[in-house]
């Protein structure tokens, strides 16, 4: 795995201290992404089902959340698993080899688009990168260039051709992938679109970045946790309002909500798997090698979730909004999952 670096002696040394309070924890524990979450739980379902290990436990706590546990320590009082809807930071590398976690397994699930979705009730928006920008930054170029506090309040007064209603983006907190994601696909390049702004970044890159990466706090981006679910529940008992979640989210509720249409595509299966639409990611979990042979089940849940009938292209996770990888590559990853 490319941030991976074993450190032998005190992975042994961590290995021989869990084995001895193996008996604390039967079942296997998962937490992170809300994004990655319903496939998750779609495998620790079946896998409970199919095999004579227990259900495992999985937890929504976010990407970040969920890394921060995750690399807190080896031990049954630490995750096994995390999801992650973006790839791990070198920071995280460093916070999870300094406890002693550092042999991991990355394991590319597949791919998701970020929609910008509404109910139907309303009128769909047809929106480009830079106009995203301009509706959700904490600040935004003046008439002269010079940045200045983000002065729309509605979608029209952004362009005319979008919808007469007042900006209200319902959205993921810091510590979720979507929103990591959704910042350095559709904010930052929104961003970059804008000359002065391009300018700013060839001069200080720093701050570009706070510009482009800093949502508005003034109600016209509200933060509504790692739930996603309770975000489609607010689209509809608020039709003028916007959400910004994962892909799987709006199959599961294409009878009642419709995403946005970005850069001229719609956000579609195929768009997502062949890369038309521009707010699209890569997914993940990570895997402690200490904990396999110890955590009963953990192999053959992984095994389970890579697998042809899982993660293939014809597998019930595609059912449920996952777009699958290649066939080559997701045997690449099941043989790497075998070889634990």
């Amino acid at each position: 795995m490319r941030h991976m670096v074993k450190t032998a002696a005190v992975a042994v040394i961590s290995l021989v201290a869990f084995s001895g309070s193996a008996l604390a924890r039967d079942q296997i524990r998962i937490v992170g992404s809300s994004t990655v979450f319903p496939f998750s739980t779609a495998v620790a379902e079946t896998f409970g089902r199919s095999s004579n290990f227990k259900t495992p436990v999985v937890e929504s706590t976010g990407s970040g959340g969920g890394l921060k546990l995750f690399c807190e320590g080896i031990g049954p009082d630490h995750p096994d698993i995390t999801n992650s809807s973006r790839a791990i930071k070198d920071s995280e590398v460093k916070k999870c080899a300094e406890n002693g976690v550092t042999d991991i397994l990355e394991v590319k699930v597949g791919f998701d688009g970020i929609v910008i979705a509404n109910s139907q009730q309303s009128p769909r928006f047809q929106l480009n990168k830079q106009q995203i920008f301009l509706a959700l930054a904490k600040e935004v170029p003046g008439p002269d260039g010079k940045l200045v506090a983000n002065p729309y309040q509605n979608w029209k007064q952004i362009d005319p051709s979008l919808p007469d209603v007042k900006i209200r983006v319902m959205g993921p907190p810091p510590t979720s992938g979507t929103r990591d994601a959704f910042l350095e696909l559709a904010m930052e390049p929104g961003a970059e679109s804008l000359d002065s702004l391009k300018a700013l970044k060839k001069q200080d890159k720093d701050a570009f970045e706070r510009v482009a990466f800093s949502l508005r706090e003034d109600g016209g981006f509200v933060e509504t946790g790692e739930n996603d679910n309770l975000i489609v529940q607010k689209l509809e008992a608020d039709p003028d309002s916007v959400g910004i979640f994962g892909y799987s989210y709006l199959e599961q509720n294409a009878d009642r909500l419709q995403g946005s249409i970005v850069g001229g595509v719609e956000p579609t299966f195929e768009a997502i798997a062949d890369g038309r639409y521009g707010i699209s990611r890569s997914m993940y979990f990570y895997l402690k090698k200490a904990h396999v042979g110890v955590i009963p089940g953990l192999k053959e849940y992984a095994a389970e979730f890579t697998s042809s009938a899982a993660m293939g292209m014809d597998g019930y996770l595609a059912d449920k909004g996952l777009i699958p990888l290649p066939e080559a590559e997701r045997a690449a990853i099941a043989k790497a999952v075998d070889a634990l």
